[in-house]
């Protein structure tokens, strides 16, 4: 019987180098506790732990009330599940659901590898207008929950 290997090897060379990720998670039952400051500012520290302490990267991002957006490279050992997985717990902790039983999150998360800088502009375009979308702002500018805390591409 003829062996194949589990992934393409054309892949190991065109995604060898930090893969940037583009993931979305979302809350259990898509409910709105996200959107807060101390759930903002919980996120804030762990992008930056990330980065001193393992040089993973996070870009830009967006907390909307149910969801998140963000950009993340690793290096080449990045594991992105034990990662996102990781950060769900942090925040998990910087959410007070009150007395409900309820999971905060999600089951798994929403991933997908970008090829170039023009699809990270792209997904960024379309994701920092979701606020906008949803009627919670009036303009991308004045929504509080997003940024960029590491360039990945410069613009």
């Amino acid at each position: 019987m003829k062996s194949f290997a589990r992934t393409p090897p054309r892949l190991h060379w065109v995604f060898s180098r930090s893969p940037l990720f583009f993931v979305t998670f979302c809350t259990y039952s898509r409910r709105s506790i996200l959107a807060r400051a101390e759930v903002h500012a919980a996120f804030i520290e762990f992008a930056d732990r990330a980065h001193r302490e393992f040089g993973i990267a996070v870009g830009r991002y967006v907390i909307l009330p149910d969801h998140i957006h963000l950009f993340v490279a690793g290096p080449d050992d990045f594991n992105l599940g034990k990662w996102v997985g990781t950060l769900k717990r942090v925040l998990g902790g910087a959410i007070a659901t009150g007395r409900s039983h309820d999971p905060v999150w999600q089951r798994g998360f929403f991933d997908h590898l970008l090829r170039s800088e023009e699809s990270y502009a792209q997904k960024w375009d379309y994701v920092r207008e979701n606020a906008v979308r949803a009627q919670l702002v009036e303009r991308v500018e004045d929504w509080p929950y997003a940024g960029e805390l590491i360039t990945i591409y410069g613009d």
